[in-house]
């Protein structure tokens, strides 16, 4: 079965023939270029992606309109910067595929030293810890690496288009009683500055969108019968 993989992009144009060039069999590339200013979207075409474009900025906006240009059964999301090994995808796609999880989530194990700084790796620990408690998943990560079934995604109403997007997708698949998994993969060196913790202002604005999300989502009561229930792997 082919799976489509969605590839948010702002100028990843030196990423992304690493990226493309290791995209696995049966997973099919859809870069959403996220109005670049380099050569991302005819670098991606030459190299046989579908280029979509989403004119509207935020990462949201991006991952959601290559969510709506998909066409296959199932989507896998990563992020264009070649800080994920796209021959780790059918890690994630797997248990999708295989009907054993309805969301899956990549958990990042870092190779080398700076692959993830160390002001991002606590505060991934923090909200993961938060998303546990929260959700009764076992996660220790909001991998962006991640795979669930398209039809399914988009019956979620998922309206964050900002660094609030993963999140909401985790917190409404869990209301919606998924199967929330999650399977390691490596974490290697981005290439070029990061979108989130390379700027101060983007780790601001990633920051502000999650707690933003996570107060909108909040269920009344943990205990409140109207609550769906949870089903976990």
């Amino acid at each position: 079965m082919t799976v489509d993989v969605i590839l948010p992009c702002l100028n990843e144009e030196a990423a992304l023939a690493w990226v493309l060039g290791r995209m696995p069999d049966g997973h099919r590339p859809i870069v959403v270029d996220n109005g670049s200013t380099d050569r991302s979207a005819a670098v991606a075409e030459s190299l046989g992606a579908r280029v979509v474009h989403e004119p509207v900025r935020g990462f949201g906006a991006a991952c959601h309109a290559g969510l709506r240009a998909a066409t296959a059964e199932v989507v896998c999301f990563m992020d264009a910067d070649a800080s994920l090994d796209p021959r780790q995808l059918p890690r994630v796609s797997a248990a999708v595929l295989g009907g054993h999880g309805d969301l899956v989530l990549g958990r990042r194990l870092p190779r080398t030293a700076g692959a993830w700084p160390w002001h991002a790796r606590l505060g991934n620990a923090v909200l993961a810890g938060v998303l546990r408690r929260r959700t009764g998943a076992p996660l220790r990560d909001l991998g962006p690496m991640r795979a669930a079934r398209r039809a399914a995604l988009l019956e979620l109403g998922l309206t964050d288009r900002r660094f609030g997007y993963p999140l909401e997708m985790v917190l409404r698949a869990d209301a919606a009683g998924w199967r929330i998994a999650e399977v390691e993969v490596d974490y290697l060196p981005r290439t070029g500055r990061s979108k989130v913790t390379g700027t101060l202002r983007g780790t601001l604005r990633a920051v502000s969108d999650m707690r933003r999300v996570m107060a909108e989502l909040r269920p009344a009561s943990s205990s409140d019968s109207s609550y769906p229930g949870r089903r976990r792997e």
